[in-house]
């Protein structure tokens, strides 16, 4: 048998039995290990007040003496001091520790005003018994779903009243939420994606749908949801308000975009029982977003073979586009006649004679659907020129009879 004999010159090795190999290292190699320092990015969502952002640095090797890096916080999109409070100094991490926090204050704001995230920096410098692994960390302040959202007022304007009307039902959104009581959010992609290969998950999120300073909005987003790469929104009032005759306003100003496709427009309330088209669709303005400055009205019912038969007309601007300026669209609605106006411009009109021996469908109740789809059979999908996110935004909806 071989016997090891440790020498005292051997007391202050370390064994280790490797494989049937003996190896030893010393305290004067442990301390040459360099341990490597790293930032992770943060994110803060943005409210009315003040708070802080807390970013975390870790050591991949706990230590038996302090450990420093210099650090300096820099703008980018957020800026300081009206998002956050720049500044750089010194942290330290403790003997014993493999973490250690910086805490960056960030300014609150008192509008929450809906605009893209804000984004600043962290780096790192000048290690001091360490070195560095990941120097610099990206600040968010989510700000994309602030509930203030301005914008400009400018456009066509309708009365309140017209002579031989009364107003019956009108909808200003001044307040701070959606009226549920007449207002259904609808949820999902329907049947192949609401019968058009539409591209969104529509939400009832305030991502999507909101109201500030008094309008409704609609926003289309680039996100991925339910198995699709956009969500939108979809308003009905089915069950809720249901209109047959009279004049109709919308007050609007419209997304436009290839690939993006709002649309307002109505469908019989009868549609549970009868289907599309016998149940008659009534659109009221619709644009397909590759045409930014047309708008086109269209009547569907279902012909006497059963298939869908339609006739419609379009309205364009000269030199503008709709996103530019609010706009109204409006229909008069009569027995057997709708007629499309934008800005008190008439441009198609609809008979019961144009249906001729089919079932006309519009001397019967219809309710509202407001609605911005991306992508779909008619607009096609957007493509890199698509800018997200997509507003449609409602002034009023009113209900003259």
């Amino acid at each position: 048998m071989r016997t090891l004999f440790l020498t005292k010159s051997f007391l202050f090795l370390r064994l280790f039995l490797i494989g049937g190999i003996l190896f030893a290292c010393s305290k004067a190699n442990e301390a040459q290990i360099v341990p490597s320092v790293s930032i992770q990015d943060a994110t803060q969502i943005r409210t009315t007040a003040d708070g802080v952002m807390r970013f975390y640095i870790n050591s991949s090797v706990r230590m038996a003496s302090d450990i420093s890096v210099d650090f300096t916080i820099v703008a980018g999109t957020a800026k300081s001091p009206a998002d956050f409070v720049s500044g750089n100094g010194t942290l330290t991490m403790a003997a014993g520790q493999t973490q250690a926090t910086l805490d960056v204050q960030i300014k609150g704001d008192p509008t929450n005003l809906r605009q893209p995230n804000l984004q600043f920096s962290v780096l790192l410098s000048n290690p001091k018994s360490c070195q560095l692994g990941i120097n610099s960390a990206t600040g968010t302040l989510v700000t994309e779903n602030g509930n203030y959202l301005p914008t400009d007022n400018a456009g066509y304007s309708t009365p309140k009243s017209y002579s031989n009307y009364t107003l019956v039902w009108s909808d200003e959104f001044a307040g701070s939420s959606l009226d549920q009581s007449v207002w259904n959010t609808e949820s999902g992609n329907g049947s192949g994606g609401w019968g058009n290969n539409e591209l969104e998950y529509y939400t009832g999120s305030t991502s999507n749908v909101f109201l500030s300073n008094g309008n409704l909005i609609i926003e289309a987003r680039k996100e991925s949801t339910g198995g699709f790469n956009y969500t939108s929104s979809r308003l009905t009032t089915a069950g809720k308000k249901n209109f047959k005759f009279g004049r109709i306003d919308i007050r609007a100003k419209i997304p436009v975009g290839k690939g993006i496709w709002p649309a307002l427009w109505m469908l019989g309330t009868n549609i549970g029982s009868v289907g599309w088209p016998a149940c008659g669709e009534i659109d009221i303005m619709e644009l397909v977003g590759t045409f930014p400055s047309r708008v086109t009205s269209t009547m569907h019912w279902k012909s006497t073979s059963g298939s869908d038969i339609y006739k419609n007309a379009n309205f364009s601007l000269t030199n503008a586009d709709f996103s530019q300026q609010f706009h109204v669209f409006s229909i008069v609605w009569t027995q057997d006649t709708i007629k499309s106006y934008v800005d008190d411009q008439l441009f198609l009109t609809v008979t019961s004679a144009d249906v001729g021996s089919a079932n006309y469908p519009f001397n019967a109740d219809q309710f509202f659907i407001f609605n911005v789809a991306v992508g779909g059979n008619w607009p096609g999908p957007p493509d890199t020129s698509t800018t997200f996110p997509q507003r449609m935004f409602v002034d009023y909806v009113r209900v003259f009879q």
